[in-house]
């Protein structure tokens, strides 16, 4: 629960990383072409946070003492698998909520348990 705890504090200033870069890419793409780089945006937000939780994540969370590089691709993996779900999180719900922060809130939110059980179990797993 102690992990879970702090993996959420890291994850809560990774999202507002995430959010920050989302919205100020949002700001400087133009409206009318934010459908066709929604992808874009969305992906250059999600790995800003994601470098961050990464960090936190390896110096405070787990107090990992591994290999930093094989640690760092193995969380980019697992970041690229909840990327990849909060994608389609936010082709599934974008027809009825368009391409903004409510879209881009329910695919984040939607790797969150996903991405904890894997890092602990897979990326960190050498830590007690």
């Amino acid at each position: 629960m102690r992990q879970f705890a702090k993996f959420g504090l890291v994850g809560a200033s990774g999202f507002v990383v995430n959010l920050i870069l989302f919205t100020l890419l949002q700001r400087v793409i133009p409206n009318h072409a934010r459908p066709l780089q929604y992808n874009v945006i969305y992906t250059i937000a999600f790995l800003g946070g994601g470098v961050s939780n990464y960090y936190f994540n390896r110096i405070w969370t787990f107090r990992s003492t591994g290999h930093a590089v094989r640690e760092g691709a193995k969380f980019l993996s697992v970041s690229a698998l909840a990327l990849v779900v909060g994608l389609i999180v936010s082709a599934l719900v974008s027809p009825w909520l368009g391409h903004g922060h409510r879209t881009w809130f329910l695919g984040t939110v939607a790797g969150i348990f996903v991405n904890f059980f894997v890092n602990k179990y897979w990326t960190f797993r050498h830590v007690r």
